[in-house]
């Protein structure tokens, strides 16, 4: 049996089984190996649709790319960190990335 590492997943099909011969999920794999179906942008703005796509695995993990490079490396973080994040943004804790006025 192929034993992987915490941050590595076989994607599962709907039915739930693995996939056999698919890519495995890790941080920095190449965004276009986890498809092209699925990809939302939640936080887009007046930037020309140039922001950050997300996908969620079938795991629960999430998928995060620049819409700009869809080929590029994708970032692949826990259901915790997502919500540390989301939760630390509401709270004000990423006002620091903002420009200053």
């Amino acid at each position: 049996m192929e034993h992987l590492s915490p941050t590595e997943h076989r994607p599962r099909r709907q039915d739930g089984a693995h996939v056999r011969n698919g890519p495995r999920v890790y941080n920095g794999m190449p965004a276009r190996e986890l498809g092209s179906v699925g990809w939302r942008k939640p936080w887009s703005g007046p930037n020309g649709g140039n922001c950050v796509e997300a996908l969620k695995l079938s795991d629960g993990r999430v998928a995060l790319r620049q819409s700009s490079d869809p080929d590029g490396p994708a970032l692949i973080y826990s259901p915790h960190e997502i919500e540390s994040f989301i939760a630390g943004a509401k709270n004000g804790e990423a006002d620091f990335l903002l420009p200053t006025s």
